[in-house]
């Protein structure tokens, strides 16, 4: 890895010291953390926080609708909260010390299923995709809060294929590395889903999944959230900080 070698001096009591501030040249990966339906950018906060110690520049923002009032969720469309990830996305990629094409998306639920239909437009290097929601395409425009439960439910029952649903075509399309967590006791997302979207993502580069036991949708057990933890940060460092030690000089990997 190059770096920029800066003169610089240290102050001390009467005098300063020679000293030479070596700055990495290579940029940092990015990882941009989506929130689910409902939720807000507190999720993934403290995550984030710890993965940012690990040496990325990591985002969490609210999606348009959400932390608010529950008269604003109400109107806001999948294509609004689409374009959101998309100026997320852009802002984060934009970051002077940030590798365009080197950018994780964390999501959940809603925001993963964002992510994926984000992933055909965007350079997208990894995806970690924690009980991702699937949605037909139809009634896009409409206000997702007005989307019939009980017909979604129906709907994720059933197989699909990329053919037939834009956010799986995205998946067939993706060839980055992919992390799918299926909570066991998830109440709103079947395990047909998880299975449908592993299915989609024919071309990836590698793809893992992992059952987090004893949890439900919103992980709401302190377990869930620390086993969840644990999986992705090993994953992070497997797939993103150790892509980064991958293009170190052999006699410093």
């Amino acid at each position: 890895m190059s770096t920029d070698i800066f003169k610089t001096t240290i102050k001390v009591a009467h005098q300063q010291l020679d000293a030479r501030l070596l700055v990495p040249q290579s940029p940092i990966p990015g990882i941009l953390f989506v929130h689910g339906w409902g939720g807000s950018q507190r999720f993934d906060l403290k995550r984030a926080h710890t993965i940012a110690g690990m040496g990325c520049i990591c985002m969490t923002f609210d999606l348009a609708g959400h932390n608010a009032s529950d008269q604003e969720r109400q109107k806001v469309s999948r294509e609004q909260n689409f374009q959101d990830i998309c100026a997320a996305f852009d802002t984060l990629a934009s970051h002077p010390m940030v590798d365009a094409n080197s950018i994780a998306i964390v999501g959940h639920s809603y925001g993963a299923y964002l992510a994926c239909l984000l992933s055909e437009f965007r350079a997208v290097r990894w995806l970690s995709l924690l009980a991702p929601a699937l949605y037909p395409d139809e009634d896009w425009l409409a206000p997702k809060d007005q989307l019939k439960r009980s017909l979604l439910q129906d709907y994720r029952l059933q197989s699909h294929t990329p053919q037939d649903n834009r956010a799986l075509h995205a998946c067939s399309k993706f060839t980055g590395d992919v992390m799918l967590f299926e909570a066991e006791h998830d109440e709103l997302i079947p395990r047909q889903t998880l299975l449908t979207y592993r299915q989609a993502f024919s071309q990836a580069n590698s793809l893992t999944h992992r059952v987090l036991k004893e949890s439900n949708h919103a992980l709401d057990e302190k377990v869930a959230q620390r086993n969840y933890s644990v999986l992705l940060y090993r994953w992070i460092q497997e797939m993103i900080i150790g892509a980064r030690i991958g293009h170190l000089p052999k006699d410093i990997a």
